[in-house]
């Protein structure tokens, strides 16, 4: 969807799949649910326009992709308790299995921790690190008792190192207690639409009512990979800061080319836990797997099979020029029509893309820069799945200088020129 995942609109999206899964789908999917196509989604392609004149308007279809392939084949199994294969840009869930059953997360916690620390501190703010601090146990980011570290220092400890001591460490220091900053994560939680979900504590070791699901956390990664600094410091193999040395555990970033990011997890009662995150062509993918013992296999083969069969297609773009139409008395002879946003789809392989742009052949002066004029009505395969309005890219004055007749000038005062729009749908073949 062209909306941000953030939105209110879209908080309740992943988990909405769930709660439509029809039991034959389920069944045919090999109990892999593969959802509905959603709407919208966006891409450069070059395309081919078909212009037709109509009485009062143009009709222009854009071609934008034919290209018949394979009807995509199932995702191939995982040994996941729990798994989800998200796509970012287009919001849109390529397969799950057992997506929001509630389940221990280890230290893909981390990814929330992290984006709290974010929101509240800054990156070279300096923590001195108490004793207590370095005693957790669990993996560890060795940092010293007395000693003084940046919050950038900190991260890297987190995120790569996986440290519960630096964790430990960035709880405190943010909110005071480890409670207080769990209080913190729960907010976080609601504000993105995980609605099954609750955070006990910063590092993700075993505790009673710390859990979520792998819906969830494909909601929070996407948030977490909007963060420029999350992002850098995820896709970061090895780093030394301050003279610290930090390497990532996360080995998707060494043995699969396409991963930026995000964070491995593992405890006894969750095993091990995974999150990643790959970019195959236009797409930007999203791979959660709960209680799975071959994560790394699993997340790769998830990504090949979704590159295989999907592509991620531009429809219109908002502010990009369309077309030009002629102003009739204006201080301009032409203005400049765009799409008012942005209509972005994921698509399987044999699907076929048009839009139809429904334009007036010309418009009178004066023209307001964003006003509608037209409309774009986006098909895939000959159904319609959404339309976007189509508006005046600058404001064209009346050149008063230039005389109208009498009927122009009727024309102009009661047909607004958004009025002249043809409604025409046109069908491809």
């Amino acid at each position: 969807m062209i909306e941000s995942i953030r939105t209110e609109k879209n908080k309740k999206r992943l988990h909405a799949y769930f709660k439509s899964m029809k039991r034959e789908e389920h069944e045919r999917a090999g109990g892999v649910f593969m959802p509905p196509r959603t709407k919208r989604t966006l891409l450069k392609k070059g395309f081919s326009a078909v212009v037709r004149h109509t009485a009062i308007g143009l009709v222009f279809t854009l071609l934008l992709f034919q290209n018949v392939g394979a009807i995509p084949d199932k995702p191939p199994k995982t040994g996941a308790r729990s798994v989800i294969l998200y796509e970012l840009n287009s919001d849109t869930v390529l397969c799950s299995e057992n997506a929001d059953e509630k389940l221990p997360v280890a230290s893909i916690t981390k990814i929330m921790t992290a984006l709290i620390v974010l929101d509240n501190c800054g990156l070279e703010d300096e923590v001195e690190i108490k004793k207590e601090w370095t005693l957790i146990e669990g993996s560890s980011s060795n940092i010293k008792e007395g000693r003084r570290y940046t919050i950038r220092q900190l991260l890297y400890g987190l995120l790569l190192s996986s440290g519960n001591d630096a964790a430990y460490a960035l709880a405190c220091h943010t909110s005071g207690s480890v409670s207080e900053f769990a209080e913190l994560m729960n907010e976080k939680a609601k504000e993105f639409g995980m609605l099954h979900s609750s955070f006990k504590n910063p590092h993700g070791l075993d505790e009673r009512d710390h859990y979520s699901t792998a819906a969830d956390m494909a909601l929070l990664t996407a948030a977490a990979m909007k963060n420029k600094d999350f992002a850098l410091i995820v896709s970061t193999k090895e780093a030394k800061i301050g003279g610290e040395s930090f390497v990532n555990h996360n080995k998707m970033l060494w043995n699969y080319k396409d991963t930026v990011g995000v964070k491995t997890g593992y405890t006894s009662l969750a095993g091990r836990t995974l999150v990643t995150c790959a970019n195959k062509g236009d797409m930007t993918l999203i791979c959660v797997t709960l209680n799975d013992a071959n994560d790394w296999n699993d997340h790769a083969g998830l990504y090949d099979w979704a590159s295989a069969n999907y592509r991620l297609e531009c429809a219109v773009r908002a502010g990009e020029t369309i077309t030009q139409l002629n102003v009739i008395s204006g201080m301009s002879e032409s203005v400049c029509v765009c799409a008012a946003e942005d209509v972005t789809l994921l698509l399987e392989n044999n699907d076929k893309l048009s839009v139809d742009i429904r334009l007036p052949r010309f418009v009178y002066a004066g023209v307001n820069k964003g006003s509608r004029v037209g409309s774009a009505d986006v098909f895939v395969n000959g159904e319609k799945l959404t339309s976007v309005d189509l508006v005046f890219s600058d404001t064209v004055p009346v050149d008063t200088s230039i005389p109208l007749s009498f009927w122009e000038q009727i024309k102009r005062s009661i047909f607004p020129s958004s009025e002249f729009t043809h409604r025409l749908r046109q069908i491809i073949s």
